[in-house]
């Protein structure tokens, strides 16, 4: 592993659909299954075709036979997307038991050490548990800018790729 002793990553903001965005790595808010789901991590799966699929089979297979865990983040190949890879990560649902913030935060924290294993420069991130699993947008947004900012990473630019007009003024909001 490196040591992520560089300078702070810039932190830029994108509105659009994050499988159409050319980065080194793109993080998939993945269900714990690695298997597709719906949001981003179908979008993912669907555009990165079957070769981000096999990879996320052969990993159930070896080393997450009961899933991903969440807050914990893995790499595969990207497939047909314009990046080298897919940082897979899973969020925490909002108001579930033992969901607590620091969860949310632990993924953007492990998707950026995993970045630093692969060499990645550039990572494009969703707002990670922020559609399906409910987390409020200005504290997820919140939580991921501050965690960006405080992680030690050798990664030189992290991209927040906002999917609608009111998750790009809540994370908007946090850069200022």
């Amino acid at each position: 592993m490196t040591d992520p002793t560089g300078p702070a990553p810039a932190l830029t903001l994108a509105q659009g659909d994050i499988t159409r965005e050319h980065a080194d790595a793109l993080v998939n808010a993945a269900n714990s299954s690695l298997l597709g789901g719906g949001g981003v991590d179908g979008a993912i799966h669907r555009r990165g075709g079957p070769a981000v699929l096999a990879a996320c089979r052969d990993l159930r297979a070896s080393r997450y036979g009961r899933g991903l865990p969440t807050g914990q983040a893995v790499a595969t190949t990207a497939g047909d997307l314009d990046a080298r890879w897919v940082i897979h990560t899973v969020g925490p649902v909002y108001g579930a038991p033992g969901a607590d913030p620091s969860l949310l935060a632990s993924c953007y924290r492990e998707s950026l050490r995993v970045a630093d294993e692969l060499g990645a420069r550039t990572v494009a991130f969703p707002a990670i548990s922020t559609g399906a699993y409910g987390w409020p947008l200005d504290e997820a947004a919140r939580i991921a800018v501050a965690t960006v900012r405080a992680t030690p990473t050798r990664v030189e630019e992290v991209r927040f790729v906002l999917f609608d007009d009111r998750a790009h003024a809540a994370f908007a909001a946090q850069l200022d």
